[in-house]
């Protein structure tokens, strides 16, 4: 058995990357910053920051296309996925490391954004099923509930 799942709670570094596809899907990739603060050995206090590269299909990029911005706080649920290819110039074999997004949830509250009024009515006029619905769309091929056998 085995497990690929993360979750985390950071802010967009910048606004949604948003590819429309010729199958009418799309892709949304933004960087995520997540950071914790320690105390070193003299007591000093710093900060870490760590960035993840968020990658959303589907409804999951439409949520990012209407509602996710540079600073957005956000709650992601996902899986890693590591790439590899060779570099033209160099020959050099690189990686690049990618959260596949399975559900975002917005944290962030309606009067929070600095952009005006406009997205202050969408955020209040997103619903919590829909965040599910749009979570959940990734995961078509999993049987409906009455079809498990247990």
């Amino acid at each position: 058995m085995s497990l690929n799942k993360v979750m985390l709670i950071g802010n967009v570094g910048k606004d949604p990357d948003i590819r429309h596809l010729a199958n009418n899907s799309s892709v949304a990739r933004f960087p995520l910053a997540t950071s914790e603060k320690f105390k070193t050995k003299s007591g000093d206090l710093q900060e870490q920051t760590e960035w993840h590269n968020i990658v959303c299909w589907r409804s999951l990029s439409d949520l990012a296309e209407k509602y996710i911005h540079k600073g957005s706080k956000l709650y992601i649920e996902g899986r890693i996925r590591t790439n590899s290819w060779n570099d033209k110039n160099t020959g050099e074999k690189k990686y690049a490391t990618e959260i596949f997004a399975d559900s975002i949830v917005l944290l962030d509250r309606a009067g929070d954004d600095k952009r005006g009024p406009d997205r202050e009515q969408a955020a209040s006029s997103i619903k919590a099923e829909d965040i599910i619905n749009a979570g959940n769309n990734n995961n078509a091929d999993m049987p409906e509930a009455d079809d498990l056998p247990f």
